[in-house]
């Protein structure tokens, strides 16, 4: 079960870093983290898959107050998304034809809710960015989802202002994704075995 946990967790995020570079391609926008990652990229010059792998870990530091613990599917997360999205850029073409890039959105959204699905369900950690908005509704009280607006709509401003894709492509996957990943989850979801019983447990005597 371990063995389909990790190729499970490893294909998802392979899919979802090759999911950020469709969503480049198409050009009609990005999701809010990937217009922040794209903004920085452009302002410093980096690929966008090493800002994504940098920003990663510096939000990764900001689990420590949140008292958030990784997992290995979260430091694999950290790394993998941002080294399949340099290499999705690097073999997929851009299109400028509306239907290619129309297509192009739409793949990425469904491919992006397949990994998506993947790697929560393979339940070996929380990608960094889901781990702070879990951890700060946690430690707020706040609820999950005005944590996980707050944020992003922080990052969206900032990724915006710093040049970053905003457009019909951000609103799609805004409303799509929810429903895709909830519609693809339980068919990802590795189940995991209940702890034995004490009396299970304990081994027969000799």
């Amino acid at each position: 079960m371990m063995t389909r946990r990790i190729t499970q967790l490893l294909i998802g995020l392979a899919m979802y870093g090759i999911s950020l570079a469709l969503f480049i391609r198409a050009g009609l926008g990005l999701d809010p983290w990937d217009v922040f990652h794209q903004g920085v990229a452009g302002k410093i010059g980096w690929s966008i898959g090493t800002v994504v792998v940098v920003v990663s870990f510096l939000v990764l530091l900001l689990w420590i107050p949140l008292r958030q613990m990784p997992g290995f599917g979260t430091l694999a997360n950290a790394v993998l998304v941002g080294v399949f999205a340099d290499i999705g850029l690097a073999l997929i073409p851009a299109f400028s034809h509306l239907g290619g890039q129309i297509a192009m959105l739409a793949g990425a959204v469904v491919l992006n809710g397949i990994a998506s699905a993947c790697y929560i369900g393979a339940r070996l950690g929380p990608g960094a960015r889901d781990g702070l908005m879990t951890g700060l509704a946690r430690r707020t009280g706040w609820s999950v989802r005005l944590s996980r607006t707050l944020i992003e709509v922080v990052v969206l401003g900032v990724g915006w202002l710093l040049g970053g894709s905003v457009g019909v492509g951000t609103v799609v996957y805004a409303l799509a994704i929810g429903p895709v990943v909830q519609l693809l989850l339980p068919l990802f979801t590795v189940p995991v075995k209940a702890p034995q019983s004490p009396v299970e447990a304990v081994p027969a005597a000799p």
